[in-house]
């Protein structure tokens, strides 16, 4: 049996692993003329053509990974055989980037892959954001909110390799052309508050990001960094915990960083999955008289 053919993922099973921690690596194997030719990646992908995945199965620890090409056929195959062969957990996503090609897959499999299709990023080379390399962005330092929500949303769904930088105020600009790095979160900045919108917004507009519960994230994030908790109900919930753990790490802004990632990941989750969950106790209810 060609285990490159059974391994395989479909658009719908990799969409639930998609924002989480545990997100296996995504590896975007086109050929250089489609990947060039293309605007869009799968979010967080990393390129990497096929002639260059026997280097990167040597050069890195096996790990999880997903691997997709224009219409997920033989070039998918070949990386997924390849990364298998060195001890990878490697998987072809069915349908490739495209969902699937006309006239050579069936036509139910497409309309499958296509009903509901992985989320796509645009590419952002003015954002350093191509799947090629890792991507860099500098900000205000002391993050609480809004400058905490972005570095999860770029690490999570745009560029899992992204370095971020904080810095006084007064630097942030001149620190972004001697790093090369992409300013978010001051005025002036490529990437910023746009009236009642937040920079994590603007992350997901720059980037036609779209989803229901990264919609209903925004809403939380811009509630809370804004003053204006009544709009979600967990927005009060993300505000004083920003505040405390900017206590507990006022001296380190990438210690501040680390501890709230699992809490926009857990967030994120309850976008996903839990909002209709409730907890009720009821012992405080008073006891119904004996008959």
């Amino acid at each position: 049996m060609d285990t490159a053919r059974t391994a395989a993922i479909s658009p719908n099973d990799l969409n639930a692993r998609l924002g989480r921690a545990d997100a296996p690596l995504l590896l975007d194997v086109r050929r250089t003329e489609p990947f060039a030719a293309s605007a869009w990646l799968l979010p967080g992908a990393r390129h990497c053509p096929r002639e260059e995945v026997a280097a990167l199965a040597q050069r890195e620890p096996p790990r999880e990974a997903v691997v997709y090409c224009v219409y997920g056929h033989n070039v998918s195959a070949d990386a997924v055989r390849t990364l298998r062969a060195a001890g990878w957990d490697a998987r072809a996503l069915e349908g490739g980037i495209e969902g699937g090609e006309p006239g050579v897959d069936a036509e139910a499999d497409i309309a499958r892959w296509r009903a509901a299709p992985v989320p796509r990023i645009r590419k952002r080379a003015d954002l350093g954001v191509t799947g090629e390399a890792p991507s860099r962005w500098i900000t205000r330092a002391r993050p609480k909110i809004d400058r905490i929500a972005c570095p999860w949303l770029v690490r999570r769904f745009i560029d899992p390799r992204a370095q971020f930088f904080y810095v006084p105020t007064g630097q942030v600009f001149a620190q972004a052309q001697q790093l090369q790095a992409v300013a978010y979160d001051i005025p002036g900045a490529p990437i910023e508050h746009a009236w009642e919108r937040c920079s994590f917004d603007a992350l997901l507009a720059a980037f036609e990001l779209r989803s229901p519960a990264l919609d209903t994230l925004a809403t939380i994030v811009r509630g809370a960094d804004t003053d204006r908790t009544k709009i979600a109900p967990p927005c009060a919930g993300l505000l004083a915990v920003s505040l405390g753990y900017s206590q507990l790490h006022a001296a380190d802004d990438h210690a501040m960083l680390a501890a709230m990632m699992p809490v926009y990941d857990a967030l994120y989750a309850w976008c996903c999955d839990a909002q209709g969950e409730t907890h009720r106790w009821s012992a405080h209810e008073p006891q119904k008289a004996a008959t």
